[in-house]
């Protein structure tokens, strides 16, 4: 299939910007079916703002919010990345492992 270069509006800032055949070609091969809705500088100003957009392999990712609890197997102070509800049993990592096997 052949690609000619467009000429797309910013969803964001309305500004026009091209839409190359080789970015065209490069989305196609991605298997995206969309056009991009922003322009290169407001998309990278948004991955910027979601902390690096995803898995890029530069190693930083965002750290997670850690919750305070109580093992309910052996009463120990733990961490754990959501926060508990009344009702429910939290583990630590050690007797989560146990009752996984």
């Amino acid at each position: 299939m052949s690609y000619e270069d467009k000429t797309l509006t910013c969803s964001d800032c309305n500004t026009s910007f091209t839409f190359s055949a080789s970015e065209q070609e490069f989305f196609a091969s991605k298997g995206f079916t969309n056009e991009p809705g922003r322009c290169p500088d407001c998309r990278a100003a948004r991955k910027q703002q979601r902390g690096g957009g995803g898995y890029s392999g530069g190693g930083y990712r965002q750290q997670r919010e850690m919750f305070p609890a109580v093992c309910a197997s052996c009463g120990k102070s733990t961490q754990v990345p959501f926060e508990p509800r009344n009702g429910r049993p939290v583990y630590c990592s050690d007797c989560y492992s146990k009752t996984r096997r």
